[in-house]
């Protein structure tokens, strides 16, 4: 019960966070940087940085799955520069388990990643 609870709080963090830099969410056309983060990517910035300020993503993930997260703690801003539909999730449980509301391309949230330990790309 308080895994679900913690997920669902997760969850409620996450979505009332889904929000683009500088407005609404636009999907990015194929080939196209955004804020450092290469096209065809999902990146997350370092705890607090605004990445349209310092583009330098610390950690850039390209392959559909699951990648498991190591110290990352506090608000970090996570981009979805994926292309061609494809989605990701923030996920409670290591190697993509307990994994909150798939978030679509072209689309950044500032989450808490403290309670966050993997992050998977899905497939379209």
């Amino acid at each position: 019960m308080r895994t679900m609870l913690r997920a669902a709080a997760t969850f409620a963090a996450a979505a009332t966070a889904v929000v683009t830099l500088g407005g609404a969410a636009q999907a990015k056309p194929a080939d196209t940087p955004w804020d450092g983060c290469p096209s065809g990517a999902v990146c997350v910035y370092g705890e607090g940085v605004v990445p349209r300020d310092n583009p330098h993503p610390t950690a850039v993930y390209y392959s559909y799955g699951a990648h498991n997260l190591s110290n990352q703690t506090g608000s970090h801003w996570v981009l979805n520069n994926q292309y061609g539909g494809a989605t990701m999730s923030l996920c409670d449980g290591y190697n993509g388990t307990n994994c909150g509301t798939p978030i679509g391309q072209g689309v950044g949230v500032n989450a808490n990643l403290t309670p966050v330990n993997s992050i998977t790309l899905n497939r379209p």
